[in-house]
Formats: structure tokens, sequence, C-alpha cells
């Protein structure tokens, strides 16, 4: 999918109609089969008929689909060197590109985030977090090493962080734990799986609080299943995935955190600092 497509369908995704809603939704599943279908192809898809079809598209500011076709084509020769395999000449002046390409990918993920972060949102994740009994993160798969990244920060400004996972195939044991009231915040940069599905269902059966921080492709997944969603445009290559935007999003919501704490976050920080200074003693 184009990422203006991407962004037209979040800006305008609250207003479209059910049955439009159910196309984009489409849409965001299946990124990268745009071209290869037909605007019928995709309707008939999500279950809508081909007008609900033409009418979304003149929503998100498109005369028709041949238009979206035509910028999903550019966006796609356009790609950044660093989607292409090197060839085997020019070794030092390709590595020099892949560099300067990398960067230019990576600044453009993270503008295309917080250009379209909704400060609102911000503010309503951060409070959730903040004022919860018990916080716990969920990350499956390689979603789990950003959440290993980002639990002690959050453990830094507020107590009773958990990191829910299935070590020793204790789902349920840990699933247990979970109250009504706590937070759930999950991280799902990856294609979404059944268990995911299941644990998200779980959290709305024990009515936690649900905050998501996922890749745009997992979009309208994430507001189906959660209460609130934080969109990051995450960097895909050849060989591999950046989730910088998605890391650089959790930096974010532990810094609100710790704002909307105040004087509490600074002293449990103060405590842990003087509590680590005591220990290399």
């Amino acid at each position: 999918m184009t990422t203006r497509l991407t962004l037209a369908i979040q800006e305008h995704y609250e207003h479209l109609s059910p049955s439009e809603r159910k196309l984009a939704a489409l849409l965001l599943d299946r990124a990268e089969d745009l071209l290869a279908y037909s605007a019928s192809e995709l309707a008939a898809m999500a279950g809508v008929s081909k007008a609900t079809a033409a009418r979304l598209f003149r929503s998100l500011g498109y005369s028709d689909f041949n238009e979206v076709r035509l910028q999903a084509r550019q966006e796609r020769n356009l790609a950044p060197a660093l989607q292409r395999p090197p060839s085997r000449a020019g070794a030092g002046g390709q590595l020099a590109q892949s560099i300067s390409s990398h960067l230019q990918s990576e600044q453009e993920s993270l503008a295309r985030t917080f250009e379209w972060l909704r400060s609102d949102l911000l503010r309503s994740a951060a409070m959730t977090l903040a004022k919860a009994p018990h916080v716990w993160l969920l990350g499956l798969g390689v979603d789990r090493g950003l959440v290993q990244f980002v639990a002690p920060q959050f453990a830094r400004v507020r107590p009773d962080v958990f990191v829910l996972d299935d070590r020793a195939g204790q789902w349920a044991e840990s699933l247990a734990n979970c109250a009504p009231r706590d937070a759930l915040l999950i991280v799902q940069t990856q294609p979404r799986t059944q268990m995911a599905d299941r644990l998200m269902a779980h959290a709305a059966a024990s009515r936690m609080a649900t905050v998501a921080v996922v890749d745009v492709r997992n979009v309208a997944w994430a507001r189906r299943v959660a209460g609130l969603v934080l969109p990051c445009h995450c960097a895909s290559g050849t060989h591999a995935f950046s989730a910088m935007a998605a890391a650089s999003m959790l930096h974010l919501l532990v810094q609100h955190v710790a704002q909307t704490l105040g004087e509490r976050s600074v002293q449990r920080i103060d405590m842990i600092a003087n509590l680590r200074r005591e220990l290399d003693e």
C-alpha cells in the first residue's frame, strides 16, 4: 500500500461508514497486494459493494481507484535503495549509498509517525499507563525484544510493571494475575497471530484498559481490540525490518507517563538511583 493512502485511512477512519471501514481494514491488512487487484475484486474480498469502494476512495481524497494505483506505482518506483539487493560491483560506493538510504528511510519513518500522532491520544495513553494499579507489557515473537527494551524504563518511573509472556508455557498462570482496571500495553509491529487475538480477547473480558503501539498495517485490527491505538510507520527492507519508530514511540510514552505521575515518578527515580549506589558500594 502507498504510504499516503495509509495516512489518509488513519486520518479519516473515524468518519467512515461501517462498510467503508471494512474495505479500509482490508486495504491495511493486504498492503502488499494493492497493485494485484482491481477495485471490484477488493470490494468483493471485503464483502462490500463497488459503490462503497468508490465512496471510500472519494472520502480519502482520490478521484477513483486508478489514482490510488498510480500513486502506489510511483511510491514503489521511488522506494529507497535499501529495499533493493546490492549488486557486486562498486561495493564502496554502494555501501555509502546504502548508509545514506538507510538514514533517509529511518528519518522518513520517524517523521511520518510523529507528524500524524495526535497529542490527545498520547496524553490518554500516558494517563492510562500512569493510573492503572498494574501495567502489563505484551509483545509476541520479535516484538518481545521491544517489550524487554522498554520494561525497565517503565519500571523506573512507576511501580508494578510486569512483562506478560509464556516462559515455561505459563500463559494461564500469567493471565490469572491480570485484574480489572489494570493496563495492558501491546506492541505489534509484525503481522498479528491467533495468539494475539486470544490474548486481547482475554484482556477485554478482564476489563483491562488497553493501549496498542502498532505498525500501520495493524491499525484496523488494533482499533477493534484496543482502547487506544498509537500507529507507527516501521521501515521494511529486503533483508531486515526496522522498528525504530515503535521504539521511539515507547520511549515517548515512558516520558509522558513520568510527567503524568509528576513528583511520585521523581521520587521513585531518586530511590532507584540511591539503591543502585548502595548496591555498588
